[in-house]
């Protein structure tokens, strides 16, 4: 309980948010702080605006044609839909890994130099130094050191999502969104990207898109559930799972629908 007591700012606050394609509303009012190293789930249905919500907190959305926002978004106090923003500095204090893993057609050191570098990092012995450090907090290094100079797109499906993730870190963001990182592994490459995640929360915050009900129970500290562009329930993972608020929550996670 003492945990509790204290209260520290979010890293992320959402207040109201709406989001509509053209004229068709894809997000409603959705509302939602996500505390400072904390690893955070967002489930539903497909289609339900999880993965659309992932991308409003790196401005990812803006890439789509028509998109228009209403509301708030926070990163540590200041809003990211501000004039001043640059989008380019925010998307390095918000990293993303995708659904499939995307590694650039070069060699596994240049995928995770390749961030450093637009940033201005040209010095080799920093560069050397960032690759290992990434690698390392990725969980790939040892299984890669010797090899760095082979192409990326050698790796498997795992160690290429892993390799993934490395690049996301190699940038040093603040936080990490993950749209449904091992939907495309086998499941040994998937318990060890859980294993990283739950690593990974001790520097960064998280928040990760799943289909995986297990999963978001297995990583999470808390869990959003969306349905229909509305955040229906935010809670707890534990609370969330075992003793569900809304009707609607409890009917999804137990299989009734979605």
């Amino acid at each position: 309980m003492a945990e509790q007591a204290v209260q520290t700012k979010p890293a992320i606050r959402v207040e109201n948010l709406d989001l509509y394609y053209g004229e068709k509303q894809a997000l409603y009012n959705v509302s939602m702080d996500v505390a400072e190293n904390s690893v955070t789930a967002l489930i539903g249905p497909s289609g339900c605006g999880k993965s659309t919500f992932l991308r409003t907190l790196n401005r990812m959305n803006d890439l789509i044609p028509g998109v228009r926002i209403e509301g708030n978004i926070e990163l540590y106090g200041k809003n990211i839909y501000d004039r001043d923003i640059d989008v380019e500095m925010l998307r390095k204090e918000v990293g993303m890994v995708f659904q499939a893993p995307n590694p650039f057609p070069k060699s596994i050191y240049d995928n995770v130099a390749y961030g450093p570098r637009i940033h201005g990092i040209t010095s080799k012995k920093k560069l050397d130094e960032i690759v290992e450090k990434s690698l390392r907090q990725a969980a790939l290094w040892d299984e890669v050191k010797d090899r760095l100079k082979d192409r990326a797109t050698g790796l498997s499906g795992g160690q290429q999502q892993r390799l993934c993730i490395a690049r996301a870190l190699a940038v040093e963001p603040e936080i990490v969104l993950m749209d449904e990182p091992t939907s495309a592994l086998d499941p040994i490459s998937t318990s060890k990207i859980e294993e990283l995640v739950q690593e990974l929360k001790e520097k960064y915050t998280i928040v990760i898109v799943t289909h995986n009900m297990q999963q978001a129970a297995r990583v999470s500290d808390k869990t959003a559930f969306f349905l229909n562009g509305e955040l229906i329930e935010y809670d707890d993972t534990n609370t969330l799972f075992s003793n569900p608020g809304n009707k609607k929550t409890e009917d999804y996670i137990t299989g009734r629908f979605g």
